[in-house]
């Protein structure tokens, strides 16, 4: 198992915004625009992120046990490119910074 699904920290303390086109009822979109809402004229977040405390709706799971994405083949752009390394164990400062906010230990840092 990923640290990735043995975590979840990070849908659940930053806003995942991204742009409007990665909707599924635009050319090409695969996000459900039934879990989505707006947050500026061209993009959109996933819904739960944009108020605190956030918790993507799309995460299954409890924070620090196993989790899972409910769209995961189908989640945007913001979570497909967020600590590209992290599910190998290497976080970057932001992942990091997710899992020290719900009492988890950092990932080994990612070497430049």
């Amino acid at each position: 198992m990923s640290p990735c699904q043995s975590c979840g920290a990070c849908c659940a303390t930053y806003r995942v915004s991204f742009p409007r086109f990665e909707v599924d009822d635009m050319p090409d979109g695969r996000v459900p625009g039934a879990l989505v809402e707006s947050c500026g004229a061209n993009l959109v977040c996933m819904r739960g992120t944009g108020a605190a405390p956030a918790r993507c709706v799309a995460l299954r799971g409890i924070i620090g046990e196993p989790v899972s994405c409910a769209i995961y083949e189908f989640r945007p752009s913001a979570c497909r490119d967020f600590a590209p390394l992290a599910a190998i164990g290497r976080g970057d400062e932001a992942c990091n910074d997710a899992r020290r906010r719900h009492g988890l230990p950092r990932l080994v840092p990612v070497q430049p």
